[in-house]
């Protein structure tokens, strides 16, 4: 067994001098070609010491070896996506206006533009996914793929997982690129540091908003990219109901106990037609489920405090009602209430963190989205519908998933989050703080990085990328037109 000590947290003098390293180092991660180089090392550092991580992440998560094995492969495979993305250099956005004598009213400089880096990155390190959102994860990788080094304050429930992989990382990077810190003091002094210039958080609604204010409340505000909670609704049209509903609930228990509901995308509440005959099957499929050990204690407390809170909501019946576990178990429970008693109890779409969910049964048409129009925020709108059938109603829901959620499923489940180019992973408050980006896939990079315009600059005082002959091959918008 790994026994290597829990580490203490850290000081203030120590927070001031990891970010003066990371400052240190931006000259560093300057050149592309050196960041892609990076992004690749690290992630083949992370997959030589694929054993020694995935035993120690077991020992403080208890998520089981297959698990973290897939999550480390996810996080490698995600620094290796980022590094293609530095070789392909379109998240630069390198646009060329060329000068204009002629043009009127007044004649048109040489104007010349493209994203740069913000500076250094404060990164809030996930309990739910001590790889793929903590040290090395996606906020890590964004940043570095930018060109920012990175200060994550690591998650308490992984401290020992978080220095091996900060110690693996600084084996093969820059001295100051990524720099490990412990303490929610170390976190608060972080996001106040004058010279940090945005921040990444994955966590809960009440930190990350104590958090977001801090950062708001500087004397130079800064962005704070925060992922805070979601209840991710789906809707289950009638059609579907009578084609496939059985498949359709056992695929809704077993998204919404994956991971004993541990997933910030975990389907939160069930929208159902009143009548649907299908608590028989999602309750055997719900008991099915063993219970198991949760992230934590403290993930356990609040668990059964916002299990709590949603069964003594008026109008809420237990379908499967909470079962008592030891330590920090956990064991499903299934929720159900009327769609018109829900429209009026805004408690109810609460995020529930943990393997239980509510089933809110409608009427008709008019009470569904009636009621699915008080949902908060939410990364995700899942709707299980016919093609062909059903149609005005699934037209009016996907209208609403637009409007209310980052990214919409149609007849599938939002648990498993795709690293790609195209994945949006966020949505508006409360899910995200920043409604306009991502935490997952290639655009995550954006959040990290700022635009800025050289004018009548002679070319070779210009950045490489804006120089007249692209001497890196860039794709590149001149003139109005896209080159590639």
């Amino acid at each position: 067994m790994i026994t290597t000590p829990s580490p203490a947290a850290t000081s203030t003098t120590t927070v001031d001098v990891a970010v003066s390293a990371a400052v240190a180092v931006v000259p560093a991660l300057a050149s592309t070609a050196a960041r892609a180089d990076l992004l690749r090392a690290a992630a083949g550092a992370l997959e030589a010491a694929g054993a020694e991580i995935v035993a120690l992440a077991d020992e403080e998560t208890h998520l089981g070896p297959t698990r973290l094995t897939g999550e480390l492969a996810r996080t490698v495979g995600q620094l290796r996506l980022f590094a293609e993305a530095v070789d392909e250099g379109s998240f630069l956005d390198v646009t060329v206006d060329h000068a204009d004598p002629a043009a009127t009213p007044v004649p048109r400089p040489d104007v010349r533009r493209m994203m740069v880096p913000i500076g250094p990155v404060a990164v809030f390190a996930a309990s739910n996914f001590p790889l793929a959102f903590s040290v090395a994860g996606g906020d890590t990788a964004s940043a570095l793929a930018a060109g920012c080094p990175v200060v994550v304050k690591a998650h308490e429930g992984h401290p020992r997982l978080s220095d091996l992989v900060g110690r693996i990382l600084a084996e093969v990077l820059p001295a100051g690129a990524v720099t490990v810190l412990h303490g929610r003091e170390a976190g608060r002094e972080l996001v106040r540091h004058p010279a940090v210039r945005a921040v990444g958080f994955t966590g809960s609604e009440a930190g990350g908003r104590a958090l977001f204010d801090l950062a708001a409340s500087r004397p130079d505000p800064i962005p704070f990219y925060g992922e805070l909670g979601s209840v991710n609704p789906v809707v289950v049209t009638p059609a579907a109901v009578a084609t496939r509903g059985a498949d359709v609930a056992r695929g809704y228990v077993g998204s919404f106990t994956l991971g004993l509901g541990q997933f910030c995308t975990k389907p939160g509440l069930l929208f159902l037609p009143t009548g649907h005959g299908l608590e028989g099957v999602l309750t055997e499929a719900a008991t099915r489920v063993p219970a198991g050990p949760l992230l934590g204690d403290w993930i356990r407390a609040g668990f059964d405090a916002a299990l709590a809170d949603l069964v003594a909501l008026p109008g809420v019946r237990a379908l499967l009602p909470p079962r008592p576990g030891s330590g920090a178990t956990g064991a499903p429970a299934l929720l159900t209430m009327s769609a018109q008693e829900f429209r009026v109890t805004p408690e109810a779409a609460r995020e529930c963190f943990g393997p239980a969910s509510l089933i809110v049964e409608y009427a008709d048409d008019t009470e569904l989205l009636a009621a699915l129009a008080t949902v908060p925020g939410a990364l995700t709108t899942g709707v299980h519908a016919e093609r062909g059938r059903d149609t005005e109603l699934v037209r009016a829901v996907l209208d609403l998933a637009v409007a209310r959620s980052g990214r919409v499923v149609f007849n599938g489940w939002p648990t498993g989050v795709a690293v790609t180019w195209a994945m949006h992973h966020g949505g508006p408050w409360p899910a995200t703080t920043a409604a306009l980006h991502t935490s997952v896939g290639v655009a995550a990079v954006r959040r990290f990085l700022r635009p800025v315009a050289w004018q009548d600059v002679p070319d070779e005082l210009l950045p490489e990328a804006l120089r007249e002959g692209n001497p890196l091959g860039l794709p590149r918008r001149v003139d109005g037109v896209l080159t590639g």
